[in-house]
Order: C-alpha cells, then sequence, then structure tokens
C-alpha cells in the first residue's frame, strides 16, 4: 500500500506492508488525514522501514475488530493513534475510533482527533466557565480555533489572543467576544487561560489571571522555554495556579462528542488548507510557517477500491 513517509526531501509517498490488525483494532481504508502542528515540526529525518507516520485519520473500515469491538465494516469512522495514520490502510483500537454521522464529511472528521480532544480536554480542566472571562492564545491556530468554539459553548466569554490582525479572521464567527494581540493587550484579568504558545506569553498569561483563575498550559509553539518570576505574580495574580496540560487517551469517547457538536451545527472543523496528500511537503510548510488559519486536511484518493476478503484487505 502507498503511505506518505518520512525522508531526505521531505513527506513523500513511498510503498510500505500492509498493517497487521492485533484482535482489538479495525482495519480502516483511508479518505482524508490531517497534519498536527508538532508531528510535522518534531519530525524525524526518515521513517524506521515499514512504520508509518501520522495521528489522525477517517475513513471506511473494510474489517471490523476480531474480539468484536467496534463498529462492523462499512462504517464510516474517525481515528486517532500516535502512528499509522498517513496510509491507504490503518490499523486502529477500537477505544480510539468513533462513528462519523452521515451529516459529517470525512474531511472534517479527520480534522478532529489530536487538535479537538485536545481543545476539549483542555477546556473541561478549567471546569465551570459559565459567564467567566477565558483566554485562548494560539487560537488562530487548529487546537485555538477548536478551543474558542468549545469555550463559548461552555457559556464563556472568549478573547482570543493573535499574533497578529492577520490570524483573526474567521474568530469572532467561531464564538471569541473579543480580539488581542497577546495577553499585555487584556483590559482585566481572566478566570481561564487556555496557552498553546509557551515562553514569554505563557508568563505573560499567567500574570492576568484573577484570584482562583487557572492557566492550561496546553502546547509550545514557540518552542521556547518559559520564565516565571513568581515574587511578581503572588502580587499581580494571587492565587492563581499553573497547570501543565497533557491529552488523555482513549480518544472514542471524546471523539463522539466532538462529532454530534459537529452534526448539530455548533461545533465547526476549522479547516485552512485541503488538497491531497501528496502535497503533504508543501501543506506542512505552509502549517510550520503560519500560512495556515486552522487545519490542514489531505484527502486520500481511492479509499473506496479496498474491500475484505479472507485473508486481508485487498483491492
Amino acid at each position: 500500500m502507498r503511505a506518505v513517509l518520512h525522508g531526505p526531501q521531505g513527506l513523500h509517498l513511498g510503498d510500505v506492508p500492509e498493517p497487521r490488525p492485533r484482535d482489538d483494532e479495525a482495519l480502516v481504508a483511508v479518505a482524508a488525514v490531517s497534519l498536527n502542528f508538532r508531528e510535522v515540526a518534531d519530525r524525524p529525518a526518515s521513517t524506521p522501514g515499514g512504520g508509518v507516520p501520522g495521528w489522525d485519520a477517517a475513513g471506511t473500515v473494510v474489517r471490523g475488530a476480531a474480539d468484536g469491538s467496534g463498529p462492523p465494516a462499512g462504517s464510516r469512522v474517525v481515528t486517532f493513534g500516535w502512528e499509522g495514520a498517513w496510509a491507504e490502510l490503518r490499523a486502529v483500537g477500537t477505544a480510539n475510533l468513533a462513528v462519523v454521522p452521515e451529516g459529517v464529511g470525512l474531511g472534517a472528521a479527520a480534522a478532529l482527533p489530536v487538535a479537538g480532544v485536545t481543545a476539549l480536554q483542555a477546556v473541561r480542566g478549567l471546569g465551570s466557565v459559565l459567564g467567566r472571562r477565558v483566554l485562548v492564545t494560539g487560537a488562530s491556530g487548529g487546537v485555538g480555533r477548536f478551543a474558542v468554539q468549545l469555550a463559548a459553548l461552555a457559556g464563556a466569554h472568549v478573547i482570543a489572543s493573535v499574533g497578529d490582525e492577520s490570524r483573526a479572521e474567521g474568530l469572532r464567527e467561531l464564538g471569541a467576544h473579543e480580539i488581542v494581540l497577546g495577553p499585555g493587550a487584556l483590559s482585566e484579568p481572566v478566570f481561564g487561560v487556555l496557552d498553546h504558545v509557551g515562553g514569554d506569553q505563557l508568563a505573560e498569561a499567567f500574570l492576568r489571571l484573577a484570584p482562583g483563575g487557572i492557566l492550561q498550559a496546553v502546547g509550545r509553539a514557540a518552542g521556547l522555554p518559559t520564565t516565571l518570576d513568581f515574587e511578581a505574580a503572588g502580587e499581580a495574580s494571587p492565587g492563581g495556579r499553573l497547570q501543565n496540560f497533557s491529552v488523555t487517551a482513549p480518544f472514542g469517547a471524546d471523539l463522539t462528542v466532538l462529532l454530534r457538536l459537529l452534526e448539530s451545527g455548533r461545533l465547526t472543523s476549522p479547516i485552512g488548507r485541503r488538497g491531497p496528500w501528496d502535497q503533504a511537503e508543501s501543506a506542512a510548510a505552509a502549517l510550520l510557517s503560519r500560512r495556515v488559519l486552522g487545519k490542514v486536511v489531505l484527502d486520500v484518493p481511492g479509499s473506496d477500491r479496498w474491500t475484505t476478503e479472507p485473508g486481508g484487505a485487498t483491492s
């Protein structure tokens, strides 16, 4: 089968063996994948022999899990795993997939796993935000745009922080009540912060917490260390709390929540760039250079050619 692989020439298509699912894994014909900032920023020089990179993919089950868990063959699903997404076929644990409703496209679903579930769990980590001010830094990215929407759905007064005005496009439509160019531009303290940048922005946002407020350190897009002056923080933000966030698997239940919100129209999948998977390298370059507002989704051609036969999936 074909897959997107790492190599000296960047992301490129190559041939790899078909996966061999475990008993608790479904075999999925992939129709769309999404790229995440960290998986392309931290990519290796090459893919180990036989391995397939990639976290997020959506497609159709061509063989259900042998242990009877998960959906049957023919089901449209979105999947998550720390490897194996960027291929024509993916073996994935049934605890890390969810059935995609008929009204939701597979491209929109593919954008959900890492970015959407991260945002959902991070918003939950703030506790009740109903009527409270919540700052989302790095709001123009994939996780940020999901976080803006989910915090607004939870009843928060959402302030979206972006690097420049051009990155703010579409954020008000997603639920942002205010847009600022960095935490220093806040007019008053906030109860919660979802920080996707790190570095100096995290430190500055921490100083803007109201008493009892919470900052969730979700991402590190800046790629810089953070230095906090706790004496200054104690005066400016008495009682504020800093929490290091880490997304928790399995993803299946949270993906189901997000898919229901997509189906109802209460959530939008913020796709900023979409194209065929043979454009993976140029798409990754655009993502890394901050030329994409939201998520990158790549379409995998020919997913409908895979059928299930004894001994494996064949085309």
